[in-house]
């Protein structure tokens, strides 16, 4: 079989996730594999893809190799698939998996951004692998390496694949429109930043920014990543773990902390494309990588504006929904233009005024407690290199381990003497339960007794009145 392998990492040879690839190639000498270096030779790409047409068209299946970039591929990656699709090369049913490496944060969205493109040009998708960064390096890495290929081969032996999806026929957007009658006085107490990448004003989305900022009670600026001379996208060298700075000299670390970062709000305001926000967003989102894995907007509120038919998009709304949560975020709402496009930028309009007037927040889900835990153990793992990173996490409490609760450690060890012994679980009927509610009903006791203490209070304070 020949198989044409797209490394979508910007690290070309040095990336780790491609020595899986070679690991394979060795095991598997019958097979033919051809690297191509999309993610390091994408500006090249740009300007000519006969070379990637060649290899794509000659190739029976197509392994993409990247690592985890933000929630999804790198924005590298993305630039490649776009080219792909324009370029008209026909894939339909070419066999196509992928191999990923990272620390296992949100690897399940980046592999559901590959297979549902795959899918969109008609390939026959079988599930990659994901793997940790070391684990080629491990017994057990080279096993689940090896079984990944063989039950890779034994589904193309066998046609066993993916469906193809299907494209949502019925979206057809419905028109935002601006009023005309909306005051121009708005409160300049808050910074709120709206960040696009349109840069067409005829556009659904534009309109819908339009009326953002027209029924917003809020003053608001908006800032185009279009226009921005971003030199590319991340490049994974880690140089900022130790400096801050990013490696490139564009000024993009220093424009984002200082004109972004420093707002009390963003809304973010982009089209779906190939099932995600699209490869100049995911550049900007890339980018921000400066920070390390710093939550530094914690508690600022977020909302998004959105053209497409982003109701089907199951995978990015995971990744929209997420990226709030790991970065302690509240979203305030995803305005669409599905239906009602004009009431969705009402409420989104709202949600924002009212998150900014209280300072609402909200606890953390999976999600958002998952993905910091997983932070959390790399963080201080790798503290000698993410230096920045690593006082962050201290000054912001995220250290929560090692768990030295022992008088609860205690009482659990009593709760499960007590519960394997049926005797005793007879004898005390509901009195366990009961012990478990005790707290909350001491908490309910001294609410009860505060207000009646209030109410006695303002009685005698009514009755000096009169």
């Amino acid at each position: 079989m020949k198989i044409a392998v797209i490394n979508g990492s910007p690290k070309g040879e040095y990336s780790i996730t491609l020595q899986t690839v070679y690991y394979l190639q060795r095991k598997y000498p019958d097979h033919e594999f051809s690297v191509l270096h999309a993610g390091q030779k994408i500006k090249a790409l740009e300007k000519d893809f006969s070379e990637a047409n060649a290899l794509l068209e000659s190739a029976d299946a197509v392994l993409f190799s990247y690592p985890v970039y933000t929630f999804l591929a790198p924005s590298q990656l993305h630039r490649f698939i776009e080219l792909t699709k324009q370029s008209g090369v026909n894939l339909r049913d070419k066999y196509a998996t992928q191999i990923s490496t990272s620390k296992h944060f949100y690897d399940i969205t980046a592999h559901k951004y590959v297979e549902e493109n795959a899918l969109d040009m008609g390939m026959r998708y079988i599930r990659g692998l994901s793997a940790d960064m070391e684990d080629l390096l491990t017994d057990q890495g080279k096993t689940d390496a090896e079984k990944f290929f063989q039950r890779f081969l034994w589904s193309v032996e066998n046609g066993i694949f993916e469906s193809e999806t299907k494209a949502d026929s019925d979206y057809k957007a419905v028109p935002a429109t601006v009023p005309a009658d909306v005051s121009e006085a708005k409160n300049d107490s808050k910074d709120i930043v709206i960040i696009t990448d349109n840069t067409d004003p005829s556009t659904n989305l534009s309109a819908m920014i339009e009326r953002f900022k027209a029924v917003f009670g809020y003053r608001t600026r908006t800032v185009n990543i279009s226009e921005y001379p971003l030199s590319g996208g991340c490049l994974g060298c880690f140089r900022c773990a130790v400096s801050e700075k990013c490696v490139y000299k564009d000024g993009f670390d220093s424009f984002l902390r200082e004109k972004i970062q420093t707002a009390d709000a963003i809304v973010y305001a982009f089209t779906v494309s190939d099932h995600s926000m699209g490869s100049r967003f995911k550049m900007y989102d890339d980018r921000n990588f400066c920070n390390g894995h710093r939550t530094v907007t914690v508690g600022m509120p977020v909302g998004y504006l959105i053209s497409g038919a982003y109701s089907s998009e199951n995978n990015l709304r995971n990744v929209v929904e997420a990226r709030c949560e790991t970065g302690g975020n509240f979203l305030a709402g995803a305005a669409t233009d599905e239906r009602d496009t004009d009431s969705q930028v009402d409420a989104l309009a709202k949600s924002l005024a009212f998150a900014l007037e209280t300072g609402h927040t909200a606890p953390q889900n999976f999600w958002g407690v998952g993905g910091m835990k997983i932070f959390r153990d790399l963080i201080y793992q790798m503290r000698g290199m993410m230096r920045a990173d690593h006082k962050f996490y201290k000054k912001q409490g995220i250290y929560d381990f090692p768990q030295k609760k022992k008088a609860q450690s205690m009482k659990m060890y009593l709760v499960g003497a007590l519960l394997s012994n049926e005797k005793i679980l007879a004898k005390m009927g509901n009195k366990m339960n009961d012990g478990m509610l005790s707290p909350y009903k001491k908490m309910f006791a001294k609410m009860d007794k505060a207000k009646k203490k209030a109410d006695r209070k303002a009685q005698k304070k009514a009755g000096k009145a009169k």
